[in-house]
């Protein structure tokens, strides 16, 4: 493959090229910052206008509901640390799940250090929360419950909507982070029965660096970014025009093509899935095979690690990843498929498969064939694994 297979896309997708287009002329010729009163301040502002506009428009939602943040991560932190500082002296418990994003569980850890409870709920073997246990955790001091929406490492899509309604009868505030579902999951706010939800457009072909948090009308939290007057005096910084304009373009692409673009995908992906059991021994799928995202695969092969599968596949010019793009610094296993009950071992050599709107069947066959070779050269190397008439043995 001459320029590589990129089988990563829950980590950033590739920037469409329609997106650019639209993003060029606030790059170059319409570059006034859209807080200045002046003709070129007008037409910015313009312009971020008619991507709010769309923005809500394709979610369900009021245009005054949108606001624009630098990605998934700001969205997230100013959900939970915006809600808790507004609300802590109704209480100081939080409710959401092991399996969160980074952005999430780091967050609240901070919060637990500053006096703030959290209730950190446990998910079944295929990575799904029960409503149940959302509402057996509740307490008269519960002020927020965070989940969610599509689990970023292994593709598990929860009962956001049932969580939400739920959550609604007992006047919580419920936030979703629906930076992953965002790309195959058609979203509506009020179906979903979300108070806030976070998104960031590079997850869809948009551009980095630019994100989403919907935050209904009468909820209101704290700032979490001070100093100017933007966003409704909501959140402090110079207004990403460019951003903002490639995020609403490419959130409009998405759902226009969702439908088409999710069954080629899902056809691919099963086909991946079906082929690696078949043809690769002691590989386990992580996650369930329902109620999962259609581009998302997580293998774990037994007796070699998950980083070295991921450099050997690098060098023959596939990228995946050995879990979310933003631990990859770690050496810890993922708490994800810990958290679904396997071993750490098989933690350690997960890896995660995502595919996207470019992926192709002579990429996937490649991938699997490499794929082969890679797990057999590394288990004939292990001390752990021998290979003797086509039986895996310990030695």
């Amino acid at each position: 493959m001459k320029n590589g297979i990129y089988l990563d896309n829950a980590a950033t997708t590739r920037l469409d090229e329609r997106v650019l287009e639209a993003m060029m002329p606030y790059l170059t010729d319409i570059y006034g910052n859209a807080s200045s009163l002046h003709f070129f301040g007008r037409q910015a502002i313009k312009a971020v206008d008619e991507a709010r506009a769309s923005v809500a428009r394709l979610l369900g939602a009021k245009t005054g509901e949108i606001y624009f943040t630098s990605g998934g991560t700001e969205s997230d932190n100013w959900a939970v640390k915006g809600a808790a500082n507004a609300f802590q002296r109704k209480g100081k418990h939080i409710v959401t799940t092991a399996i969160e994003h980074p952005a999430m569980l780091e967050t609240c850890r901070e919060l637990e250090k500053q006096g703030f409870e959290v209730t950190y709920l446990e998910v079944d073997k295929d990575g799904l929360l029960s409503v149940e246990d959302v509402k057996k955790a509740v307490r008269d001091d519960t002020i927020l419950i965070s989940v969610m929406f599509a689990n970023n490492e292994i593709g598990s899509i929860q009962p956001i909507a049932d969580i939400g309604s739920f959550a609604r009868d007992e006047g919580i505030l419920f936030h979703t982070d629906a930076v992953q579902a965002v790309s195959s999951i058609k979203l509506d706010v009020n179906e979903l029965n979300v108070d806030m939800l976070s998104l960031s457009a590079h997850k869809f072909h948009g551009p980095k660096g630019i994100g989403i948090l919907y935050i209904r009308n009468g909820v209101r939290i704290s700032k979490l970014i001070t100093g100017g007057h933007q966003e409704k005096s909501a959140r402090a910084g110079t207004t990403n025009t460019p951003g903002i304009v490639g995020l609403a373009k490419a959130l409009e692409l998405t759902v226009e093509n969702m439908a088409q673009t999710n069954k080629r995908i899902k056809a691919l992906r099963d086909y991946f899935i079906e082929r690696v059991e078949n043809e690769i021994e002691f590989c386990h799928l992580n996650g369930g095979r329902e109620k999962r995202l259609v581009s998302n695969a997580n293998f774990s092969f037994d007796f070699i690690e998950g980083e070295s599968i991921l450099m050997q596949l690098d060098l023959k010019g596939i990228a995946v990843s050995s879990g979310s793009a933003c631990s990859s610094g770690s050496l810890e296993p993922s708490h994800v498929v810990l958290a679904i009950g396997c071993p750490i071992e098989q933690a350690h050599s997960s890896i995660r498969f995502s595919l996207g709107q470019h992926t192709t069947k002579e990429e996937i066959d490649y991938t699997v064939q490499t794929l082969k070779e890679t797990v057999e050269t590394l288990r004939s190397w292990s001390p752990l694994f021998n290979v003797e008439k086509g039986e895996g043995k310990y030695v």
